[in-house]
């Protein structure tokens, strides 16, 4: 059996509505001889005449009657489904949401992220997962709504990204270090044993970059996955940690933090989302409150 042109609906709830064929031709901007071909079309569908002559009017047939209620829901259901979707009611709004970050951010945004989505929507609440890696998998098949990082060869070509702010490194040691004390020079920096901080174990990483053409090596004392466990070594020992300076600034409480000697480049830090997500209102406002805590 043939599919039915769906388009007809709304001609024949319009022909009901109206139950004259100039009036819904007007309303449907068609002309009174192509509403009157949709009209035999739709006798031809549904094999019944519905509108039949009385007089110099037009009267329903029982089976028009009986579709009248049903067509017009039909179409009113139809359109609510392939209207944009309106905006969330926050008071309402029952939903869990996944964010994937690495070590830092839940610490350092997190708490203003938390007070802004009780404040806006009690029912909302936020799961925050560790990130052991760069790959998009998670995104892709909606484990998680959101995710932060640095861009990487790993993420997927079709993850939606937006900048949320840039950082720059930071060395960091405990209270009482030596590099506490006076400026911090190259060769002071350089001198001192340090913590790297890889996810695959790598020795080499942005600060080897930099100081290799200058004819440096850093003494490199152990290698860890995440700035907090970099963080919690120097707190503990003489070893110096390079970190992001906002990205962990809610874990370097009382700790000595002192710039660079050497110039590293920046990082972005970037909020990433798969495209499924990307028109859901109640998504695109949790996007809009991490962006302005970040921001802040």
């Amino acid at each position: 059996m043939p599919r039915p042109d769906l388009n007809l609906l709304v001609t024949l709830d319009v022909l009901l509505t109206e139950g004259n064929v100039a009036r819904a031709a007007r309303r449907l901007h068609l002309s009174p001889s192509a509403m009157s071909r949709a009209l035999a079309r739709l006798r031809e569908t549904t094999g019944d005449p519905l509108l039949v002559r009385a007089g110099r009017g037009l009267v329903p047939t029982p089976r028009a009657l009986e579709l009248r209620e049903r067509v017009g829901q039909l179409v009113h259901d139809t359109e609510a489904v392939l209207r944009p979707a309106q905006a969330p009611d926050l008071a309402q709004l029952a939903r869990t949401f996944t964010l994937r970050t690495s070590d830092g951010f839940a610490e350092t945004f997190g708490p203003a992220l938390i007070a802004r989505v009780a404040a806006e929507a009690p029912g909302v609440r936020l799961r925050f997962v560790q990130k052991p890696d760069k790959d998009s998998t998670p995104l892709r098949d909606g484990e998680v709504d959101l995710e932060t990082g640095v861009l990487g060869p790993a993420m997927g070509p079709e993850v939606r990204v937006q900048a949320l702010l840039r950082d720059r490194f930071v060395g960091v040691v405990r209270a009482g270090h030596p590099l506490g004390k006076g400026k911090v020079t190259t060769k002071r920096y350089v001198a001192g044993r340090h913590i790297a901080v890889s996810r695959r174990g790598l020795e080499q990483g942005p600060i080897e970059q930099v100081l290799g053409p200058l004819g440096l090596v850093r003494d490199i004392a152990t290698i860890v996955s995440g700035f907090g466990t970099a963080l919690a070594l120097a707190r503990a020992t003489d070893l110096i940690a390079t970190v992001p300076e906002r990205h962990t600034a809610g874990l370097r409480g009382g700790l000595h933090t002192f710039p660079l000697p050497v110039p590293v480049p920046e990082i972005t830090v970037s909020l990433l989302w798969h495209p499924r997500l990307h028109a859901d209102p109640a998504h695109r406002w949790l996007r809009g409150l991490v962006l302005q805590v970040c921001a802040a």
